[in-house]
């Protein structure tokens, strides 16, 4: 038996943040970056807290690929203010660590905290997702949390908060919101839902993605994008995801690479690898499952072709069009990694890969060296 639920409430669209005014708590840890905290964003969360008489503090010290040390120390601010409810604004970064933060929390304390997230960036979905992703620095492992209870209570997607994103990472997080979808599409575990979910987001990025990138005045496309991210974000918490994230979580946390950036450099070859199209099948009743999804994908972005195996040729011509497009490398090489420390790294890497939490759901089971090898054509 399978279930499906959406259990985060969703505001959208113009005066969505007017929302923060009708909350009904009295104590709100905001948990942000600096980046955020300086840029002037905060205050529009801040201005409309003061106008509803809450009491608010703010915990600023997030970083990228939040590792666990900075995890402990948000606990810890969060215990000593005490609040009843968490409000997270910002990328994956700082979700991420939000409901990390809180998760940790409630579990010494037993105390239920509503969570409220806000993304600057249309990309990780992570607003409606039970997946927080944290690093170990010290064995350079991205380690997937996979619990219900991380699910934000409120989401609140605003476009004003992601028009003035550089046009760089604009291109990172979209591509990301590609491969949530895609992934959640192709997955063992999906179903009707959340492929329905995953198809509309598919859509929307191949209608709004390059527009979004070259004009970040596009206030219509930028809000589109944010929709498209939640939608494959709500995909993915029920279908899970696969191989190419199983990838870019070694990558970055081996070498730092943006995930979205990894993502995309991955897409490819992990289409290929999945779909085994240099196999040449001599019949459609050889082909794996996902090749009829991959087809799917390919009409829904214009590009299907003559046949299942042209058209998954021409999908990930798509794909690779639209990293040069948005000056994405097309390989790990193009990102400055030096070779002999890249090849070096790359059997712990695919180690890394398969234990991940995500390439469980993988279409196609990978060996070490089938992992190995799609690493190192990834180099160049």
């Amino acid at each position: 038996m399978k279930s499906f639920d959406i259990r985060t409430k969703i505001y959208f669209g113009e005066g969505s943040l007017d929302r923060l005014i009708e909350l009904p708590y009295k104590k709100i840890l905001i948990i942000t970056d600096p980046f955020i905290e300086k840029s002037g964003l905060l205050a529009l969360v801040t201005d409309r807290l003061t106008q509803a008489f809450i009491d608010y503090s703010v915990f600023s010290d997030v970083v990228p690929d939040p590792p666990l040390e900075k995890i402990e120390i948000g606990v810890k601010a969060l215990l000593a203010f005490d609040p009843d409810c968490i409000i997270t604004i910002g990328g994956g970064s700082a979700i991420d660590s939000a409901k990390s933060i809180r998760e940790f929390s409630t579990r010494a304390t037993g105390k239920e905290i509503a969570l409220i997230a806000i993304p600057t960036t249309s990309g990780t979905g992570s607003e409606v997702t039970s997946f927080s992703v944290v690093t170990d620095t010290e064995n350079d492992i991205k380690y997937p949390l996979v619990s219900d209870s991380m699910l934000p209570t409120e989401a609140i997607l605003d476009a004003q908060l992601v028009k003035s994103v550089p046009a760089s990472v604009t291109a990172d997080t979209g591509m990301d919101v590609l491969t949530h979808a895609i992934e959640a599409y192709v997955s063992i575990n999906n179903n009707e839902f959340s492929a329905a979910l995953a198809e509309k987001a598919i859509e929307i990025v191949g209608t709004f993605l390059l527009r979004s990138y070259l004009d970040n005045n596009d206030r219509h496309a930028r809000q589109k994008m944010h929709v498209a991210s939640c939608l494959a974000g709500l995909a993915f918490n029920s279908a899970s995801l696969g191989l190419n994230h199983g990838i870019a979580h070694a990558l970055g946390a081996r070498f730092h690479i943006p995930h979205g950036r990894a993502n995309a450099i991955a897409m490819p070859h992990v289409i290929e690898f999945n779909s085994g199209i240099n196999k040449h099948s001599k019949s459609k009743k050889e082909y794996p499952k996902c090749v009829e999804k991959y087809c799917n994908v390919a009409k829904l972005l214009g590009v299907n072709n003559f046949n299942e195996i042209t058209t998954i040729r021409a999908l990930v011509g798509w794909i690779q069009f639209m990293n040069k497009e948005m000056n994405i490398p097309l390989s790990v090489s193009q990102c400055g990694i030096e070779k002999s420390e890249y090849m070096n790294a790359v059997e712990a890497m695919a180690e890394n890969a398969i234990a991940d939490a995500c390439t469980a759901t993988n279409p196609r089971v990978p060996s070490k060296a089938e992992v190995m090898l799609i690493l190192e054509h990834m180099y160049d």
